[in-house]
């Protein structure tokens, strides 16, 4: 009789036991299904358990506060688009009647000390309308959500011709690449001028950062890689460079654009970007 009993016991833990993972992997499944798709449904479970019950309630409660906060983020990233696309086009306007009135005042007499002060004041507003320009351009590539023509690019030619225009660029900052591009072709479907984009933007980076050197590479498997020595840049200032509108004291006449505006060309191209500092050098590499 007491075999009987406990082999009855065993039974039902066994059971239970069975249940309960059962109940474990349907969780399972149910929270990696919630996070990928946008639903407000929660999880549910067929078992009585009141752990496992109480268990799903507490996830469902935290999805919940999750998704709430998620389409707090949309909202609030939606109203920036809005705002940054308002604002530099706004932007456009006044800065053009500016530069309008500067070009008729240069043509009207004046003294030495005023013609300085208006080269001055040109030299400011040009700035203006080129960091007004590249805030206008942001804003049309966030609204574009990757949805640009694609073709089938050879990521070399792309990169060779954005060497090729920095070329002087370079030459008077003391700067000789080095270069080590794969001859084998390395082609990809997607669009020519948001690559070409996105390697003007890194080069422009090198341009601010670099202390007199910059090696770029293309490996035959469609890595790129601009490095350069970068004393004067902290691991904390590497972690933020792809931050929207982030800049170091280095980086003057900038909107802390470029690096950001690579990232999002890079995943609309379903590729990766990052960047680390090893020792004293800025590595940032792509993968597409």
């Amino acid at each position: 009789m007491v075999y009987v009993l406990l082999a009855a016991v065993i039974a039902a833990l066994v059971i239970k036991i069975i249940v309960m993972k059962r109940t474990a992997r349907s969780i399972t499944e149910q929270f990696a299904e919630k996070m990928s798709d946008d639903t407000n449904t929660g999880i549910r479970i067929d078992t009585a358990d009141r752990d496992m019950r109480a268990l799903a309630g507490g996830i469902n409660t935290q999805l919940k506060k999750l998704r709430a906060e998620h389409n707090r983020y949309v909202c609030g990233d939606a109203e920036l688009k809005a705002a940054i696309t308002n604002i530099s086009h706004d932007l456009r306007t006044p800065l053009t009647a500016v530069c309008g009135y500067l070009e008729v005042m240069k043509k009207e007499e004046k003294t030495p000390q005023m013609e300085n002060y208006l080269e001055i004041i040109e030299g400011r507003a040009e700035l203006m309308k080129q960091l007004t320009e590249e805030l206008f351009r942001y804003s049309v590539i966030l609204s574009s959500d990757g949805n640009a023509e694609e073709e089938e690019v050879a990521v070399n030619q792309v990169l060779e011709d954005c060497i090729m225009g920095y070329y002087a660029a370079l030459s008077e900052k003391g700067i000789t690449p080095r270069i080590e591009l794969t001859e084998e072709k390395v082609v990809r479907t997607l669009n020519r001028n948001a690559l070409a984009r996105t390697f003007n933007n890194l080069m422009n980076n090198a341009l601010k950062y670099s202390d007199g050197d910059l090696f770029i590479s293309l490996s035959s498997d469609g890595e790129i890689v601009f490095s350069n020595t970068a004393a004067s840049l902290t691991k904390l200032q590497v972690e933020r460079l792809f931050d929207r509108f982030y800049t170091v004291q280095a980086a003057r006449n900038s909107t802390g654009l470029g690096l950001s505006i690579a990232r999002t060309f890079i995943e609309q191209m379903n590729g990766s970007i990052k960047a680390d500092l090893a020792g004293d050098r800025l590595i940032i590499t792509i993968k597409i």
